[in-house]
């Protein structure tokens, strides 16, 4: 089983060297998993599609994404993340050089599978670095600011990969993005380490399929990990939602604006989750028992966005719909939460597998949504207030499942406090809390009990 030292104390120049670097991976991975963003229209004149099979290639990148996160979460804890980072470009670059080439709609579709695989394997991986190389304290901060940088490549692909479509064209644009990301896995080789320096990689066995399935399960059942994993669901969808696929033609199909000012409007979403996910990472990382006030606080108020965008009759005024999808930006940052949950709640060798099991949570919400909203125009013969209703669903559901794992994270960290053992984070003890509390003491004596009756 992998395993490490224990926990930084703090860190040191090299690690933010390392973390820059890892960073710098999720910016390419990011960049070409919303490049066909800008690029759909030119895709579907090149593969001679139409809209519906165009939508294919998000869910199936999506749905490769979300599949790929617990198995990648198993191979960083194994590997070590410097190699399935290494891994990651590889496959980025190929899935790159393969759209470049490619002149059929099949062809085009395996690019942008496995383009999602090399995605897949990013996001963990730089998390995983994080954990290795920054004390806890520093952890949740660090993980906005990655999640933050992240936008920078998909502002890099708007207007700049709309330019270079325009001019240098298809083939020369997505070949060159294919090359330049190869070139980085030099960069990754000599400046990334797994661990700080001083600090020993324990050299990893062979691992069989059960123990794997045992090391996810383990991870699966820990609260805070369920946690951090409905927390996920519940935060991320909707704006990613909105942003891969439905957000456009929303705007302008269903509220008429123009293509230029739906653009606009969506580059909200972009720009209010880059410029709150720091300080929200700031707020949090000082004081760790403010993250679920914050994340139910958002919840609170996307539900109240959703009342009004959905109930309002007619165009939606474009000044409230800027307010609106600022509002719904800050899922991006607030979903940051469930890493920390995952890192918190988890020992240190598990924390890549707990990372990948709460990273599912908002992917698949994104994959479920998109195909509702799609499934629900169709039926509707395009309503997009019905359509988007879907979202409405999801939202409630995913936090519906979040209060009932926050109210039983809570009764197993009180349960440790009175068993006198070290909690990650000191909470205040509510009425509500009592009758899972002592649940949680009957569950942890009841194994004792058993032992001893059986004289072992």
């Amino acid at each position: 089983m992998p395993t490490q030292p224990g926990p930084v104390r703090s860190a040191s120049l090299g690690s933010w060297i390392v973390w820059l670097t890892g960073a710098l991976v999720y910016i390419l991975a990011v960049f070409h998993r919303t490049s066909f963003g800008v690029a759909g229209l030119e895709a579907a004149e090149r593969f001679g599609v139409g809209a519906a099979a165009l939508s294919t290639f998000t869910v199936l990148q999506i749905g490769v994404y979300a599949s790929m996160q617990i198995p990648t979460g198993v191979l960083v804890d194994r590997y070590g993340p410097r190699r399935i980072l290494i891994t990651a470009l590889v496959l980025l670059a190929a899935g790159q050089l393969l759209l470049a080439l490619a002149e059929t709609y099949w062809l085009g579709l395996a690019a942008r599978g496995v383009l999602g695989l090399g995605d897949a394997l990013t996001f963990v991986s730089v998390l995983r670095l994080a954990a290795n190389h920054f004390p806890i304290r520093q952890y949740t901060i660090v993980t906005t600011l990655t999640s933050a940088l992240g936008f920078v490549g998909a502002l890099a692909a708007t207007v700049p990969l709309t330019l270079l479509l325009a001019g240098p064209g298809w083939f020369t644009t997505f070949l060159g993005a294919g090359i330049v990301t190869a070139l980085v896995v030099f960069l990754v080789r000599f400046a990334v380490r797994d661990v700080p320096v001083g600090s020993v990689r324990e050299v990893t066995r062979h691992t069989s399929a059960r123990e794997v399935g045992a090391q996810v399960l383990a991870a699966w059942r820990v609260p805070g990990t369920r946690l951090g994993f409905w927390t996920h669901f519940s935060t991320m969808f909707a704006p990613t939602t909105l942003g891969l696929l439905w957000g456009m033609p929303f705007l302008v199909q269903g509220q008429g604006y123009s293509p230029t000012t739906a653009s606009s409007v969506l580059m909200v979403l972009v720009i209010g989750a880059m410029l709150t996910g720091p300080l929200l990472g700031a707020v949090t990382s000082r004081r760790r028992e403010r993250r679920m006030p914050l994340v139910i606080g958002y919840l609170v108020t996307a539900l109240v966005v959703w009342a009004v965008v959905l109930g309002w009759q007619g165009t939606i005024p474009l000044g409230l719909l800027f307010v609106a999808f600022a509002l719904l930006s800050l899922g991006g940052p607030v979903s940051t939460v469930a890493f920390a949950l995952a890192r918190d709640y988890n020992p240190l060798w598990r924390v890549g597998t707990a990372t990948g099991v709460v990273n599912v949570g908002g992917f698949f919400a994104t994959t479920i949504a998109s195909l509702l909203v799609g499934v629900l125009l169709q039926l509707s013969d395009g309503n997009f207030r019905i359509a988007l209703s879907a979202l409405v669903l999801m939202l409630l559901t995913g936090a519906w499942r979040m209060a009932v794992w926050y109210r039983r994270t809570r009764a197993a960290v009180f349960a440790a406090e009175s068993r006198g053992e070290d909690v990650p984070v000191r909470l205040r003890r509510r009425t509500w809390d009592t009758p899972l509390v002592a649940r949680e003491c009957t569950k942890a004596r009841r194994p004792s009990r058993e032992r001893a009756s059986t004289g072992s």
